[in-house]
């Protein structure tokens, strides 16, 4: 297999700009892809301003600094970002026909020895990669939002996927900055699995009336030690994309992990999480932005 140089990103949503922002920095020359052309701007704008930060913090050196950032390119065709990329880590919606579509798609456009990852938080790569001609080179690369700041890294290891494939992902990961774990695909994972019943059983506590948000949050906080509550973390995560997670292992693992119907009325409603504004809680200072 020959060596990762160049990285192509599929979708410039909140995870798909974090990963390309760690992928320059990497030493990686990064293409970032995504059909609106309003997502490539705020893109662009946001991996500036973080990358800035980490300058003036000292965490990244201003000529790395520099360096990443004239890696980077910005375009919105699939065919156009992923025709020379070594390897291809999708970043679309958790939705597993969007993916199978995009996989389907970048199986005809990217040369034979491209490797096609997908960041999905819980849907089957093995699923994902049987629409390609290409399954050995198929694995799961689960990142954690905020991207640039969460060090894990999940590679996922599909049914058919072989071990140069492993390799070549989890090195890339290491030069991301990231530490890695290897797992064999299951519904979830293993962060998503737990995270979601945790989210999940704590909607269930509001609606009873057993406790607020703020004080649930707290207690996880001070009394097992998470750094984020459950409800600060889903409304970073996105409830729709918890939603999303959890009828999936509810369609999957069983009865335990049917979504909490607050949930479900609180995505009904629009309330999503930080990107609009609102979510469990209120941002108001983000509302402008996400409209």
């Amino acid at each position: 297999m020959s060596e990762i140089k160049t990285i192509a990103v599929i979708g410039a949503g909140t995870m798909g700009r974090g990963i390309a922002h760690v992928a320059a920095l990497g030493g990686y020359r990064t293409v970032l892809e995504d059909i609106v052309p309003t997502s490539l701007r705020r893109s662009e704008e946001e991996i500036r301003t973080n990358i800035d930060k980490a300058v003036q913090l000292g965490k990244v050196a201003p000529v790395d600094a520099s360096a990443a950032l004239a890696r980077l390119n910005y375009v919105d065709s699939v065919e156009e970002a992923a025709r020379q990329a070594d390897l291809v880590i999708e970043a679309v919606p958790e939705e597993i026909e969007s993916k199978i579509e995009i996989f389907t798609l970048l199986d005809k456009v990217c040369r034979p020895a491209t490797i096609l990852a997908s960041n999905t938080s819980s849907l089957s790569v093995t699923e994902i990669a049987s629409v390609t001609y290409r399954a050995k080179q198929c694995v799961g690369m689960h990142f954690f939002n905020p991207v640039h700041k969460m060090k894990l890294l999940e590679v996922v290891c599909a049914l058919e996927t072989d071990r140069d494939t492993l390799s070549a992902v989890s090195a890339v990961g290491e030069r991301m900055g990231k530490e890695v774990v290897v797992i064999k695909e299951s519904p979830g994972f293993v962060t998503s699995r737990i995270n979601a019943m945790i989210g999940n059983e704590a909607f269930y506590m509001v609606q009873e009336g057993i406790a607020t948000p703020g004080d649930i949050d707290k207690a996880l906080k001070l009394g097992l030690n998470h750094p984020m509550g459950p409800f600060e973390l889903v409304d970073l995560v996105g409830l729709d994309t918890r939603l999303h997670i959890l009828e999936y292992l509810h369609k999957t693992l069983g009865e335990k992990y049917r979504p909490a119907p607050l949930l479900v009325q609180y995505v009904k409603a629009g309330r999503l999480g930080r990107k609009t504004g609102r979510g469990v809680y209120d941002y108001p200072e983000l509302k402008t932005r996400a409209q």
